[in-house]
């Protein structure tokens, strides 16, 4: 299974940790493209060696070839939102997964879409247990 995963990276450092978490429980269960977000190594201004039209066509061409969208989305983020509408109109499955108990904060718009999951964690057994009941 191809597996694609987006967090935010401009404004969702912070949660480089959990990225990791997540993409080594999604490992368990397919490929999972891009890497670079769970990268401690990238920076709060992201990838500065690409052009903004480099970003973009490389993670359409990613999302474009997925089976299933997995998004953190704590932290707000254009860049995610965008791609999680993208993967919609594709009709890809996605799923959001959200830190804490509490989604006020979540976009209306991700919470309304019927073609979003939303799942809340707290620990990184949290995201084992709902990946595990998602893909298996």
């Amino acid at each position: 299974m191809k597996i694609f995963f987006i967090g935010s990276i401009r404004g969702g450092r912070a949660n480089q940790p959990h990225y990791v978490s997540i993409v080594s429980a999604l490992e368990k269960f397919g490929t999972v493209s891009p890497q670079h977000v769970s990268d401690e190594a990238l920076s709060e201004f992201g990838e500065t060696r690409l052009t903004g039209t480099e970003i973009l066509e490389r993670e359409l061409a990613a999302l474009a070839t997925c089976d299933v969208v997995v998004a953190e989305v704590t932290t707000p983020s254009l860049g995610v939102g965008y791609l999680i509408g993208r993967a919609t109109i594709l009709n890809k499955k996605v799923i959001a997964l959200h830190n804490g108990g509490d989604t006020s904060l979540l976009s209306g718009i991700i919470k309304g879409d019927s073609g979003v999951e939303i799942h809340t964690y707290k620990t990184d057994t949290d995201i084992d247990n709902i990946l595990q009941e998602i893909f298996i």
